[in-house]
């Protein structure tokens, strides 16, 4: 038996697309002489599609694309993920399904058991899960079919979930299992991946083969890295990532098992490609083709800009060079070589009339009262509006370049250097952001080593350094990642070693600033807990404020 697994790019809601790119894929598995072809886990309508699942005519698309798959399937098997109804009027409306399509008929359809919800996962939201269980064949072989989630309770040492889907099949003595996926991407997801994976053949003793969507929802990035694993517990082939692909395998030759095929994991390349194809996706989905930032001369704006031109080719990216009276020359100048290395366009807008307008109108109501922290958010909300009329003119989408340290502790503006319609950096903390521009130039220098080299800072008065208001970038992260990706209290943090009131100084500040998350803009998703719907706080909660 020769088995497809096709790893696609989908959209959520573009039924049509979405079909004519699974309707090719099986014309191509067919011409490479495959009996099976598997597409991913809600391929049909796209990953996650949430509150859509609420309109009936949603649904009825998605029955109508099924259908259209099943008029392919003549001659070929097809696994494909969709939704479908429950019958029954207790319960969920809905199930997460698998069908199995043969030669015109709907041989099988296997519902998700094991329903995540947590992080950006909400799915026990919208479906049911299934209580019946049972293989299904194709030429002589059985399938143990499942979903995503269904293979994560490895011997029901999940303790999320009471049951083991695949536990209940072994009864009927599968030869392979199927596994139709929506793995979000983040920087550690495609070892756990492997590792699931293999539990699960280790476990069963056959082979199993994966599969994974690709591109980006929005926020969430899935990578494919559709897997093939022989029943030795040896990865037979695993698919690039962040690339559709469309790769057919002979069941024997899974069988005997073979030499590893992975691909390499390296985090910072991975959260490259991931922020790249986010770009990419956000424009091309939505329709947009150019992009506008605000070019400063420091690290964040210089690491967005040229993930810009990558994702998007330079001659769709404008940037803006804003300097006020508080502006180092040598930042417009690092600002300049940038643009010009990139070959993108760029404006020299300064700012300090604007800012000055600003102070003569405020000037009675503030006499008496010193420079503070209101004037340097005058000059950053300047900017931002400088941006967004640019964006309003010409359809240059805004790119917000705020990474994940400044974002976790309130050090940003908004209305200002907050603004945009996606974070691209929203994820990633100062430090990574230093380790992606040294990525940047590893084949030479694009960014320009003044901006990496320099003490970073908002230039928003005399002499100012982040290092002013903010712990050491260095420590600070380790503090934030422990607080917010690993659920680490304060209590947890002093025991690990970090200073008490630095500890209790940074909770602060996280806390009190969740107001200006929930007003940001998405956030790209590249760790395994990111700003947005994976981390969802109350904004007036007591907890350490």
């Amino acid at each position: 038996m020769r088995i497809a697994l096709a790893q696609l790019n989908c959209h959520i809601g573009n039924f049509e697309g979405n079909l004519q790119k699974m309707l090719a894929a099986v014309e191509s598995a067919k011409s490479e002489g495959a009996d099976l072809v598997c597409f991913p886990e809600l391929a049909v309508c796209g990953y996650p599609p949430r509150d859509f699942l609420e309109f009936d005519d949603f649904i009825r698309k998605s029955y109508t694309s099924v259908e259209r798959l099943l008029q392919a399937s003549k001659g070929i098997g097809i696994i494909v993920g969709a939704p479908t109804h429950n019958p029954v009027v207790e319960g969920k409306d809905l199930f997460n399904s698998a069908y199995f399509l043969y030669d015109g008929k709907q041989i099988g359809v296997q519902h998700k058991t094991l329903l995540p919800t947590y992080d950006i996962f909400d799915e026990y939201r919208y479906f049911e899960p299934a209580t019946e269980f049972q293989t299904v064949e194709l030429k002589g072989k059985k399938i143990a079919l499942s979903v995503c989630e269904d293979i994560w309770n490895v011997g029901n040492e999940n303790p999320l979930y009471t049951i083991c889907p695949l536990d209940e099949m072994m009864r009927e003595k599968p030869d392979f299992i199927v596994n139709i996926s929506a793995s979000p991407f983040d920087y550690g997801q495609a070892a756990r991946r492997i590792h699931v994976v293999r539990a699960n053949v280790e476990r069963y003793g056959i082979p199993m083969f994966y599969v994974n969507h690709v591109g980006a929802q929005t926020d969430i990035i899935f990578d494919g890295g559709s897997i093939v694993m022989s029943p030795n517990g040896r990865v037979f082939d695993e698919m690039a990532y962040f690339e559709e692909s469309l790769k057919v395998y002979d069941l024997e030759e899974v069988m005997r098992g073979g030499q590893a095929s992975e691909q390499p994991k390296d985090k910072i390349n991975l959260i490259h490609d991931a922020l790249v194809v986010g770009i990419r996706d956000y424009f091309q989905k939505l329709g947009f083709k150019q992009a506008i930032l605000g070019l400063s001369g420091g690290i964040d704006s210089a690491v967005t800009a040229v993930l810009a031109a990558r994702a998007l080719g330079s001659e769709n990216v404008r940037v803006l060079l804003m300097p006020s009276q508080f502006s180092s020359g040598h930042s417009v100048d690092d600002a300049r070589r940038l643009a010009e290395n990139l070959g993108i366009q760029y404006d020299i807008i300064a700012i300090k009339p604007m800012y000055e307008a600003f102070e003569a109108a405020l000037q009675s109501h503030f006499e008496g009262l010193p420079f503070n922290v209101t004037e340097e958010n005058i000059q950053a909300r300047v900017r931002g509006t400088l941006l967004m009329a640019m964006s309003n003119k010409f359809g240059n989408i805004l790119l917000n370049t705020t990474n994940k340290s400044e974002m976790a502790v309130g050090y940003g503006t908004l209305y200002g250097d907050m603004c945009g319609g996606i974070s691209v950096l929203g994820d990633v903390y100062k430090t990574e952001v230093y380790e992606l521009a040294r990525y940047l130039n590893k084949d030479g220098e694009v960014i320009p080593e003044n901006s990496i080299a320099k003490p970073p800072s908002a230039e928003l008065r005399p002499g100012q350094k982040d290092s002013d208001s903010l712990p050491p970038y260095d420590i600070l992260d380790q503090v934030l990642y422990q607080y917010i990706e690993c659920r680490q209290g304060p209590r947890e943090l002093i025991e690990m070693g970090f200073d008490e009131a630095l500890v209790k100084r940074v909770l602060r500040m996280v806390n009190m600033n969740e107001f200006k998350r929930e007003q940001a803009a998405p956030v790209l998703r590249v760790s395994s807990k990111g700003f947005g719907m994976g981390r969802r706080m109350p904004i007036v909660g007591k907890y350490l404020s």
